[in-house]
Formats: structure tokens, sequence, C-alpha cells
């Protein structure tokens, strides 16, 4: 089969479909013929050289496909995962190639009402941000939540999300065109961070009180920052460090607080905890999905062997949404 592959630490230039061999579905796990394959920030710090695959993970990039059951191991059911039916996955790695085999605990049937190709933009996002949001900080309703990078992939999806769950939201990001998409995607609140002062903004709006909890994609950078905008009780779950990953804090500021920061890797969770996410995710955004409450917005889609070009834009920054790639 066809694979992506990163043959070295570098840009964009150091990737190159090469053939390999299709992997064989182990017991309990499922082989998928890929249909469609996400990128995501963690595939571009993998080219980079800066996040490595799990332990007895594949060197071949992509957290996340759709496609067609093409076969089963041992344990598991035909009758539930039948050749041909539509699928969509999360993946430790994998992605970019037209065959991938993974547990069929980390596998979901493709929302009614999103095409095939689409519902590869789905599986990362969703487990994202139901882990860090219901599981890990526990979000509630009429709580305020500060998502950071609101126009992005995951804070665009975010926002969807905690609309759902009741809570109130301000997002940050930087011009009016950013903002504007964070609004349509569920933001009561948007701060511009290049010419607003981020913590004044979020305790005039929450009348002093602060975020509960503040869903951070920039690390080191705003660590002090943040919590400054947190409310007594409230809670930080980094999940990205564009930012940077070191930093100072005073604790007594945290102490003062009563709060706590929580910083979770999906990709490296043992395969018990994401299948639990799995089925959160079925569970809670599937439905949402099917009633348009919920979606992800495709962007671009480019070709298996544009893979390069395809990490390229995604470095310019220039995406509002999902790149895919087609398998």
């Amino acid at each position: 089969m066809n694979a992506a592959l990163f043959t070295a630490p570098g840009g964009p230039e150091v990737i190159k479909v090469q053939r390999v061999p299709v992997p064989e579905p182990g017991p309990g796990e499922v082989l998928i013929r890929v249909a469609a394959a996400g990128l995501n920030r963690a595939d571009v710090l993998q080219r980079q050289g800066h996040y490595n695959p799990p332990e007895g993970a594949t060197q071949i990039p992509g957290l996340e496909v759709s496609g067609t059951i093409a076969a089963r191991g041992r344990g598991v059911s035909e009758e539930f995962w039948p050749d041909g039916v539509e699928v969509c996955a999360l993946l430790s790695g994998g992605g970019y190639a037209e065959f991938v085999a993974v547990s069929s605990a980390q596998v979901l049937h493709v929302p009614e009402g999103v095409s095939l190709e689409a519902a590869a933009s789905l599986p990362e996002v969703a487990c994202t941000v139901v882990s860090n949001l219901s599981h890990t900080v526990q979000t509630h309703p009429g709580q305020w939540v500060l998502v950071h990078g609101g126009s992005g992939g995951i804070g665009s999806f975010a926002l969807q999300y905690l609309r759902e769950l009741g809570a109130h939201t301000i997002a940050t990001g930087s011009g009016e065109e950013k903002l504007a998409w964070a609004r349509a995607h569920g933001a009561q609140h948007t701060i511009d961070y290049r010419t607003e002062d981020f913590v004044q903004r979020v305790k005039e709006i929450t009348a002093g009180a602060g975020a509960d909890v503040i869903l951070d994609v920039v690390g080191a950078k705003y660590l002090a920052a943040n919590v400054d905008a947190l409310a007594v009780g409230g809670r930080i779950v980094t999940i990205g460090f564009t930012g940077g990953t070191r930093g100072e804090l005073d604790l007594r500021a945290l102490m003062n607080k009563q709060g706590g920061i929580f910083s979770v890797a999906l990709r490296s969770r043992p395969e018990e905890e994401k299948a639990a996410i799995i089925a959160s995710v079925g569970q809670r955004v599937w439905p949402l999905v099917e009633a348009g409450r919920i979606r992800t917005d495709v962007d671009r889609v480019f070709g298996l062997h544009q893979a390069d070009q395809a990490h390229a834009y995604f470095d310019s920054g220039e995406h509002r949404g999902k790149v895919l790639l087609r398998v």
C-alpha cells in the first residue's frame, strides 16, 4: 500500500510517499480501508521531531481517519463491523496510508448526514474536546469558559460543544475575521488579544469573578495570565504549547485561586481510556452532529501524494477549519 512518511525531522519537504506492507489486524482490531485522513497540529510536531509516536505505534503519521471496514481481527463481531460499513477512528498513528489497523473500541460509525470524507475531520477534535472539557475539568452548565484560539479547529469545536453544555463562552483571537468565526461557532464574547488585555476583559465580562475553566492552546506564555484570569476554584487545561513549554508561576497566586492546572495528551493514553473517550463521544457528540448542532468545517482536501503541500498549507496558518488528505 501507499503511505506518506516523514523521512527526517524538518519541513514539508521531508514527506515522501512510499510503498509499505498492509497491516494485519490483531485481536480486537479492525482493518480500515482509508477514505480520508485528518491533518492535526500533532502531525506537524511529529514531522518536526518534537512529538514521537508512543512506544510500539507505527511511524506513519495520522491520528484520525474515515473509511470502510476491510477485515477484522480475532474477537471482533462481523455483525457489528461488517465489510464495507462506513466508519471513522481515533488512532495513535498510521492514518496517512491506504489501510490502517486499530482497536475496534476506537472506531465509531459515521454519523448520519456526514459524508464519508468529512467524517475524517471528527475523531481527534471531538475526543480532545470531550476528554478535556467533560472528563478532565468537568465543565458544568452556567460556568464561564475561556477558549484561547477560538477560530482554530479545536477552539471552534469546543465553543459549539460548550454552547450545547449550557456554559458561557469567551474566545480569544487575532483580528475581526477570526473573532467573527469564533462567534459564528458559539462564542458569546470575543477578545482580540493583540489589542486588548484578555485578563482584564475576562474580569469585566464575568463581573469580576473570572473564568471557571480555561481551555489553553498557548502554554507557557499565558501561564501566569491564565491564573490571573481564573475564578476561585477554577481549572486550566492546557492542550497546546504554541507559546512555549517552560514558564514561571507564582504558586501563591494559584493557591489563592484554589485552582488547578491540568495537561493530558490524548495520543499517549492507554487503549482502555481511549475506548472510554470514544464511547463518550458517541453518546455526547454524535447526536448533536446528526442534529446539525455541531459541525466541523473542511477547509481544503489534498491527495495523499500531496501530503507535503497539505502540510505547507497548514503551516501557513491560512486555513479555517480542517485540512484533509483524500486517500
